[in-house]
């Protein structure tokens, strides 16, 4: 088989084309909202909203409710807590992101042990189940990258005042309260999205390491944004093809190709900021040096 072939070989499968884009949206979308969540010093707030939102879903499947309406509220319910929470002060925001999305999980484990005759399996929810994905899994996901686009173009100043100034931001007319809201809420759809592509284990990767990447390259805002969502999807579309060729698990393999690709990223900002710190030395020494020639 030629090497063309080779590569051409995953996608005769509907399975895996579904896969490969559920994955590249998934890391687009993590890698846009990302930003903020990093920016804002809340990168714990993927790994714990996720579990909140499982026990929403269980919740939500107890009840008998649609699983993207059930969780979406609780999801929306728990963001909206931990951002009421850390505005006070008094409570750190690990702290808050602690106590709401541990109780909303073990609510959904309690349910799980009580109830104990699930036709539903949350094992997909858990670790992801990428090869899974339905035709209306994709268009939820394409609904959710559209507006989150949409949200981070025309929203684009407020976010950036309430993100690096909350305090001042109301003093200049930023609505700060609708702010957070709206930030919330494209949080927990991003994550309700992406649960059964990258499971509740491994969100909080999806959301924070393209974002880091981002900000170690760039310190322009609008760039960060960018580059961010391009490194999520990059990531998620090469991690997804590997996981193919050597039979490994998906979702895993997208978060070990991007913390590859963090370390590269770290190689390479260590050597520019070397070679940067060489040449800024190089040049002192050649204007010292001048200097001092003209007073000899």
């Amino acid at each position: 088989m030629s090497i063309i072939e080779q590569l051409l070989d995953p996608f005769r499968y509907q399975f895996f084309t579904y896969g490969l884009l559920a994955a590249t949206m998934a890391g687009m979308l993590c890698g846009l909202i990302g930003v903020s969540v990093v920016l804002r010093r809340m990168s714990y707030i993927g790994h714990g909203l996720s579990h909140s939102i499982f026990g929403g879903a269980v919740v939500s499947y107890v009840l008998g409710l649609n699983f993207y309406i059930g969780a979406g509220l609780w999801g929306l319910l728990s963001a909206l807590l931990i951002n009421a929470a850390t505005r006070k002060r008094k409570i750190g925001a690990d702290a808050a992101i602690g106590i709401v999305t541990t109780a909303s999980f073990a609510i959904g484990v309690a349910l799980i042990s009580k109830v104990r005759h699930f036709v539903k399996n949350f094992d997909a929810a858990l670790f992801g189940n990428i090869l899974g994905v339905t035709e209306s899994d994709l268009w939820i996901m394409a609904f959710v990258l559209v507006f989150t686009v949409i949200v981070a173009f025309f929203g684009y100043k407020q976010l950036l005042f309430s993100t690096f100034d909350p305090e001042v931001a109301p003093t200049y007319g930023v609505p700060t309260g609708w702010v957070d809201a709206v930030f919330s809420l494209v949080l927990a759809a991003t994550i309700i999205a992406t649960m059964q592509v990258m499971g509740v284990t491994l969100i909080a990767a999806s959301i924070v390491i393209p974002s880091i990447c981002a900000r170690m390259l760039t310190d322009s805002f609008a760039r960060m944004l960018v580059l961010s969502t391009i490194i999520g999807g990059v990531c998620g579309a090469l991690g997804m093809l590997i996981s193919y060729y050597y039979d490994v698990s998906s979702g895993a393999t997208i978060v070990l190709f991007s913390a590859a690709f963090f370390l590269l990223v770290l190689a390479y900002n260590w050597v520019r900021t070397r070679f940067s710190h060489g040449q800024s030395a190089g040049l002192r020494r050649l204007a010292a040096a001048e200097t001092s020639d003209l007073f000899e």
